[in-house]
């Protein structure tokens, strides 16, 4: 289990860098550089946009790889979504930009993006399914939040390397490459993680199947329709508050405010650090008390914490900054923790790999793909502090305990369920 929980640790770490370098890029640069005909905040919207392209593409991953894994087995998914993230990742770091070949540049960027998120789509599901199915029943919890630590680790990474990049470089520079080499790194961390995922062994849940799903989705669709709303309306409230912490007010604060971009870059990650760190602790207690009650605290936390977040955003200081990310990823990892063991506890395991991806990445449709691009819009109608962005993310939050407040709880189950869940 640790062999294996570090393989998929470091294969979600080195998919979730690929997704996230796009998005600080985003924040940063790739507005003028692919929508320079733009005003900058319009340019920003066009960047966050077709950042959003990559969480669209998602759950069209996520049916896709599913059914792969589904059908064939949960490594080949492992495989082959590392391959697609990989490769398109490193593209964007050779496309020319707006200047060079015009119309083309932010064509081929969005094109790249939706790639991105198709091999995403499908990486959570064969990473998370291939450890939960390995972990023994009371510590599913535990070893299948090792997946969910890659996130984190791949975001400190992206980041790490955009901040020295930063600190080093002169605008002009960045403006000019330097931007560029997160996205060229990313073909060796792809090289580093296929040769980690060879040796996996295939899960053994998966191989005691006698009856795999002829077409995964249509069971899926057919039997679990409720299942999948709820748990894409659950979980959407984490990709909010992940998205906006570390997209729209990196862009917010250097734009709107004046906050350097390495003190911005610096506030961020160590809130993120926090929240990688303390991500097994909180699945343990998943273990102990149940998923559905953690999920549901994370949620009245995010609720009550939104407001005092904007509010010391919008000092600009570092300290109050750091303390509002702070505890909206404390909010956050309460609730996403234990998902990586909830949802596949959900689904009956013929369908396990398209259900529980496909619910997963819908989440990240309505949380992710939107909040940048509507947090922007809010902050540019209101004044210094953006409450409108307060209210959206707390409405979202009330929305998602929802949710969770009618989903079944799995943990007491002495083995992951059989039979398909209500709905």
């Amino acid at each position: 289990m640790p062999r294996l929980a570090a393989a998929s640790l470091a294969g979600t770490a080195i998919e979730f860098y690929d997704f996230f370098v796009y998005g600080t890029a985003a924040a940063l640069v790739l507005g003028p550089l692919f929508f320079p005909t733009f005003s900058p905040v319009a340019g920003t919207l066009a960047a966050f946009a077709a950042f959003g392209v990559g969480f669209v593409a998602r759950p069209l991953g996520s049916v896709l790889f599913g059914h792969i894994g589904d059908r064939h087995g949960r490594r080949p998914v492992l495989v082959a979504s590392l391959l697609l993230t990989g490769a398109s990742t490193v593209a964007v770091g050779f496309l020319p930009t707006y200047g060079t070949i015009g119309l083309t540049a932010p064509l081929l960027l969005v094109l790249l993006r939706f790639l991105q998120g198709l091999g995403l789509g499908g990486e959570w599901g064969g990473a998370v399914l291939l450890t939960v199915e390995h972990a023994p029943a009371g510590r599913r919890g535990l070893w299948s939040s090792f997946p969910q630590i890659g996130p984190a680790v791949g975001f400190l990474v992206a980041n790490g390397v955009m901040l020295a990049l930063s600190a080093t470089l002169s605008d002009a520079q960045f403006a000019q490459w330097g931007w560029r080499v997160p996205f060229w790194a990313a073909g060796v961390l792809a090289l580093a993680g296929l040769w980690l995922r060879s040796s996996l062994a295939e899960s053994p849940r998966f191989l005691e199947l006698d009856d795999h799903a002829r077409v995964p989705l249509v069971e899926v669709v057919r039997d679990h329709w409720r299942l999948v709303l709820l748990t894409a309306g659950a979980l959407a409230v984490g990709y909010a508050i992940f998205y906006a912490v570390t997209t729209w007010s990196l862009a917010y604060a250097t734009e709107r405010l004046g906050v350097g971009r390495s003190t911005m870059l610096t506030c961020i990650m160590a809130a993120v650090l926090v929240k990688g760190a303390l991500t097994p602790l909180a699945a343990l207690l998943g273990d102990r008390y149940g998923r559905r009650p953690l999920c549901l605290a994370g949620c009245a936390a995010a609720a009550l914490w939104m407001f005092p977040m904007v509010a010391l955003l919008a000092t600009g200081a570092p300290l109050p900054m750091f303390l509002g990310f702070l505890g909206a990823m404390l909010a956050f990892i309460t609730m996403f923790a234990v998902i990586a063991a909830y949802l596949p506890e959900l689904y009956e395991p013929r369908v396990r790999c398209t259900g529980a991806a496909v619910g997963y990445n819908l989440g990240g449709v309505l949380g992710g793909a939107l909040t940048p691009i509507v947090a922007t819009a809010l902050a540019e109608q209101g004044g210094r502090v953006p409450w409108g962005v307060a209210a959206y993310l707390t409405v979202l939050a009330l929305i998602s305990l929802g949710c969770f407040a009618l989903l079944p709880e799995t943990r007491p189950a002495p083995v992951m369920a059989e039979q398909p869940a209500p709905g």
